[in-house]
């Protein structure tokens, strides 16, 4: 019963001593700071924006979420559509002799590229 008693210590003790080995060699795994309110992690330019940007989207995953595939074809769906406008909007003005609008993406962005819209916004 002795010995039992004593293997049950080494390997405790073995355990902890590797833990804490980890723990020096690869950090406590402190989380990010959170984001600041109004704010989100999903990124896309503030004009200009085409079938490529919308299909590098990523959403944040939640407990309660969208389903994935929905989202997916929804994003695919609007990418499409996005690139389809901007190739009938590039042949009018170039059937009609117009200079490309690309003026505006120089413009400043009121809230920042990665604000939420807020309720302000709706009155």
């Amino acid at each position: 019963m002795t010995l039992v008693l004593l293997y049950l210590v080494v390997l405790i003790l073995v355990a902890i001593v590797l833990f804490g080995l980890g723990s020096v060699l690869f950090g406590r795994g402190e989380p990010l700071p959170p984001l600041p309110r109004d704010t989100t992690a999903t990124v896309l330019p503030a004009s200009g924006v085409t079938g490529t940007d919308v299909d590098a989207v990523k959403f944040t995953q939640a407990l309660r979420g969208y389903k994935t595939s929905e989202v997916d074809w929804v994003l695919d769906r609007l990418g499409q559509e996005l690139d389809l406008l901007r190739g009938q909007l590039a042949a009018v003005r170039a059937a009609h002799g117009l200079d490309d609008d690309t003026d505006d993406a120089d413009q400043p962005v009121e809230a920042g590229a990665h604000a939420l819209p807020s309720d302000k916004d709706d009155a």
